[in-house]
């Protein structure tokens, strides 16, 4: 199948490279050149495990190509996979307007073309923004109408980044909102063999599914994260009580993100809990659970925060910086958040994260970090070495094996362990050591 995919972020790198690596013809489109170029030069835009060598594959058996020229792209295809962000706005409500820009110059393509095109939405947005805004948009600017002259569907992603490329080619479910029959037998196809249950349901559905799914998740970590500092300040092991309540599988549901650690982040869990609280907020339907998952994520942030200053150091060493292993995105990053409240107490900040590189970040995960973090790249070290002889106090944000060796060579320095490193356990006897929920 011919396929555009539209937006070469995390979910469109990722979406591109795996259909192509599954036999498709796919054009990638974006907006900024320093992306397509990178395409261009068989090199992903992103940092997610395997991307880059699959990237690199597709390119160059011709299966992958990238342009700015979405109109031309339209053209080449079939089938397009929209995967522009949709960020919060400052009130919390979620932001279409990448989406109504994109689905504008969709439509315009799409006048000119006397065959059949199916356009995919995977962006995340609430129930009814599908249907209400996007497909009047397509249809003013085409002048067609969808479900007769050209496709619509839904098509939200379930990856998680740092193993988005295992999430595509072993998905836990493939949901297809379809507007019309044969756009759904379009996605269907795009997934044929692929494991995992088919869900073919109603557009709001698909919609608020991903809602569901991501309101879910960040609620799991948000109780995990409680239980844990609850548990700490009665002098329990939570990660033996929580060994107990997971044994549950019938009524405990799944082990996923129920382990203590550090606050969520990213550009996913924040946002929607953001954009799904606000939704209920304008329809009058109280959700104070729901309402309370993010300021319980704030609290344990603000935890990490009073134990780091409890030292009373003023000279920090921070090891990680992005919202979570195997990947370089810092929007929303609680170790982002963290960096920002220290310096601006006037600490003195050394930071290693190996996936992070001042150079390659690019589009909203530069911009995010411009305005949070302005002097990052004075703060980066080459290696966690370089920051070890900084710090005065460290403050462990990921959890790598490799790190050990080098805390072992932290002396009486306090260690704060935000994420439960795999030696925690022996690392109890150090007197400097303390963990985060545990």
């Amino acid at each position: 199948m011919r396929i555009s995919v539209i937006g070469l972020g995390y979910v469109g790198s990722v979406s591109a490279a795996c259909l192509a690596a599954r036999g498709h013809e796919v054009v990638g489109v974006d907006v900024s050149p320093v992306k397509v170029e990178l395409i261009g030069r068989g090199q992903a835009p992103v940092v997610e495990e395997r991307i880059g060598e699959l990237t690199a594959e597709v390119v160059a058996s011709g299966a992958l190509r990238a342009t700015v020229d979405l109109a031309s792209a339209i053209r080449a295809t079939d089938v397009s996979l929209v995967c522009v962000g949709t960020p919060s706005a400052p009130s919390g409500s979620l932001s279409t307007e990448y989406l109504e820009r994109v689905s504008a110059e969709i439509g315009e393509a799409l006048a000119g073309l006397d065959r059949w095109h199916t356009v995919v939405f995977r962006s995340t947005m609430l129930p009814g923004t599908c249907e209400s805004l996007l497909v009047p948009l397509l249809e003013k600017a085409s002048g067609r109408s969808a479900g007769v002259d050209f496709g619509v569907a839904y098509n939200p992603e379930f990856l998680r980044e740092g193993s988005s490329v295992k999430d595509f080619l072993d998905p836990p479910k493939t949901v297809i909102g379809e507007y019309d029959k044969v756009s759904g037998d379009v996605v269907a196809a795009l997934y044929e063999g692929l494991p995992g249950e088919v869900f073919r349901v109603p557009v709001p559905v698909a919609e608020m599914a991903k809602y569901a799914d991501n309101s879910f998740h960040g609620l799991k970590i948000a109780f995990a994260n409680e239980m844990g500092a609850i548990c700490r300040a009665l002098g329990v092991d939570s990660h033996r009580m929580m060994d107990v309540f997971l044994a549950d599988r019938k009524l405990n549901i799944s082990p996923a993100y129920l382990r203590p650690g550090f606050a969520f982040g990213g550009s996913c869990l924040p946002k929607d809990l953001r954009g799904l609280v606000y939704a209920a907020r304008r329809a009058d339907i109280a959700v104070p659970l729901l309402s309370h998952v993010l300021p319980s994520n704030e609290e344990h942030l603000k935890r990490a925060l009073d134990l780091v200053i409890g030292t009373g150091k003023r000279k920090v060493g921070l090891f990680g910086l992005s919202f979570k292993p195997g990947t370089d995105d810092l929007r929303e990053s609680p170790l982002v958040e963290l960096a920002e409240r220290l310096v601006g107490k006037g600490y003195e900040l050394r930071i290693y994260d190996a996936n992070v590189a001042l150079s390659r970040l690019m589009g909203a995960n530069r911009e995010y970090i411009d305005r949070h973090l302005p002097h990052l790249g004075e703060l980066l070290c080459d290696s966690a070495d370089d920051v070890l002889d900084f710090a005065e106090v460290c403050v462990v944000g990921f959890a790598d094996p490799a790190l050990s060796p080098v805390l072992d060579r932290a002396g009486d320095r306090p260690i704060i362990d935000l994420v439960r490193l795999p030696d925690a356990e022996t690392r109890r006897a150090h007197p400097g050591y303390v963990g985060l929920g545990w």
